[in-house]
């Protein structure tokens, strides 16, 4: 980035702090604050080790510094501006989660538009909030685009801020069923002289497995029998004959099938519940970064700030509002969309924002300035002169 392109983009990222109102997180005096300003060169350098008693007034600090990243911590401190991490007093932290284009993996970032790669990882924020608030029961959750290619998740319930990192960590192997034990998902029960195996349906992925057996047994109840059998045999370890003792068990037994009983169908329905329990776990799984999570003194992006990579606005996002969010549109900064600006494109691209697709021939291009911003940010242009 040269330096005309990294002065025109600060200035226009102090416009933008100038214009807005930035809401600080709970607690904000307790945490750590950071940010990455606009110094020259490939690097970055993170300045950290301060609390809000340091930057002053938040809204004026970033009109006045313009930074580049702005962070805060998930952990809330005693001494928050201490120099070294031993002297902050750790006092408790929120959990957050991050989800990231990236690390899909199902996508190729060298093959998946920026678009593509959003409504991806939008589809996994959605299955992760059904894991918190479903087998977890969180209430107090702000979700976030980040402002880059993912959504952060802020779990501020007050059950969770005193986990420490290995607590963490099995909630994170819980969502993203590390290791799970299959077997496990199946518990015995007797009565009397009766031994029954029955799926763990009360919660986790053993409830979760069991309403997607329902889903199949009222599926296959409801399919010509030959098509049913040709379902049964797509799944793992299931036979011919194996199928057609399950599907005969689906019909005669729906009740038990309905109350986890994996007896009925013979060892075939045990084999049939261990493929539809991998089957499951690989469709509502989400893919988290393990170390954000696990990191009791992490430093997240601000709410509010503008992403230094893209130009887009970090944005909370209203649980309820969630299916209508578009980040190309709504994280578009108001102060970015009413003019138009020169840039020179280091090569022929397109880009998508506020639901039109500007192309971009190589070299000087006019376009509208959030495009321009989007283009510079990431490194793809840089500012003509005018």
């Amino acid at each position: 980035m040269d330096d005309r392109t990294r002065a025109y983009l600060q200035g226009r990222f102090g416009d933008y702090y100038r214009s807005v109102d930035i809401v600080a997180p709970p607690a904000a005096g307790d945490r750590e604050w950071g940010h990455i300003p606009w110094t020259a060169g490939t690097g970055t350098t993170m300045v950290r080790h301060q609390s809000l008693l340091d930057l002053g007034d938040l809204g004026d600090f970033l009109a006045r510094e313009a930074p580049r990243h702005a962070y805060f911590s998930a952990a809330r401190y005693a001494d928050p501006s201490a120099s070294t991490m031993d002297g902050k007093g750790w006092r408790e932290a929120d959990l957050v989660f991050d989800l990231d284009a990236d690390h899909l993996p199902a996508i190729d970032p060298e093959a998946t538009s920026y678009g593509g790669m959003l409504v991806a990882c939008k589809d996994a924020l959605r299955r992760l909030l059904d894991i918190l608030e479903t087998d977890f029961a969180f209430e107090d959750l702000e979700v976030v685009f980040s402002g880059g290619r993912g959504y952060h998740v802020h779990v501020r319930d007050d059950g969770v801020r005193d986990l420490d990192s290995e607590a963490r960590r099995e909630i994170v192997d819980y969502v993203r069923a590390v290791d799970l034990d299959f077997d496990g998902l199946v518990t015995t029960v007797q009565t009397g002289t009766t031994t029954r195996r029955t799926l763990r349906t009360e919660g986790g992925w053993g409830r979760r497995t069991h309403e997607a057996l329902l889903e199949l047994v009222e599926e296959l109840r409801a399919t010509d029998e030959q098509d049913a059998l040709d379902r049964l045999r797509e799944l793992d370890g299931i036979g011919e004959g194996r199928a057609t003792t399950i599907l005969g068990a689906f019909r005669r037994n729906p009740d038990a099938i309905r109350a986890g009983n994996v007896e009925v169908g013979g060892p075939g329905l045990r084999m049939l519940v261990e493929s539809i329990a991998r089957e499951t776990v690989e469709r509502e799984t989400a893919p988290i970064d393990e170390p954000v999570t696990t990191d009791t003194k992490r430093l997240i992006r601000l709410p509010g700030s503008l992403h230094g990579g893209t130009g887009l606005r970090v944005t909370r996002i209203d649980r309820d509002a969630l299916d209508e969010f578009d980040p190309l549109v709504d994280a578009v900064p108001d102060r970015f969309t009413g003019g138009e600006i020169r840039i020179d494109a280091r090569a022929e691209t397109a880009v998508d924002l506020l639901g039109e697709r500007t192309k971009i021939e190589a070299g000087e291009n006019t376009v509208r300035e959030c495009v321009g911003v989007f283009l510079m940010a990431r490194g793809d242009a840089e500012k003509a002169r005018e």
